[in-house]
């Protein structure tokens, strides 16, 4: 019966949980226009290569990736807002680039992310180490931390009207 009891109430307590997701989920504007500091996908990934011109010629005649002076620019819908176009970056380094220092590894990965002054306060409260000051460009804001395993990350705050508006091939 104790079982019995105890079933019936995690039932209840998740059917619960998935009902405020669900509703959430059903409410798209309340999803357009939500501001928690978080990450909301990747924005890039970066990498060392020996030659980087090379390595876009080999991906773009072996995998079809459209390639332009950073690498390649992979175009997606937002989820949330399918009307909006947004962008994510694929790019080769120069082995030895100091653009990821101090991390020792050899790629760095950027994420996509909302409420980027939330979301670095959020983070020095939490102990995180952070790099450098937000900076803003026309195309976003972006702020560099390192993860618990020493891996340097860049956190951005996308326009992406602004590549959109650019025009330009694009890896669909």
């Amino acid at each position: 019966m104790k079982q019995l009891i105890t079933i019936v109430i995690l039932s209840i307590t998740l059917a619960s949980c998935n009902q405020n997701q669900k509703s959430m989920n059903d409410n798209p504007e309340q999803l357009a226009n939500d501001t928690t500091p978080r990450v909301t996908g990747i924005g890039g990934i970066f990498f060392f290569s020996d030659n980087p011109e090379e390595t876009k010629e080999w991906y773009s005649k072996n995998l079809g990736l459209e390639v332009n002076e950073w690498g390649s620019s992979f175009e997606f819908r937002n989820a949330n807002r399918p009307e909006e176009i947004n962008y994510l970056q694929w790019s080769p380094f120069k082995k030895g680039n100091k653009y990821f220092e101090p991390s020792k590894r050899e790629f760095m990965i950027n994420y996509r992310v909302q409420n980027i002054e939330g979301l670095v306060r959020n983070l020095r409260a939490n102990g995180v180490t952070i790099l450098d000051e937000i900076v803003a460009y026309d195309y976003g804001k972006f702020v560099h931390i390192m993860d618990s395993e020493g891996n340097k990350i860049e956190l951005w705050e996308p326009v992406d009207s602004v590549f959109t508006n650019m025009g330009g091939k694009t890896t669909k």
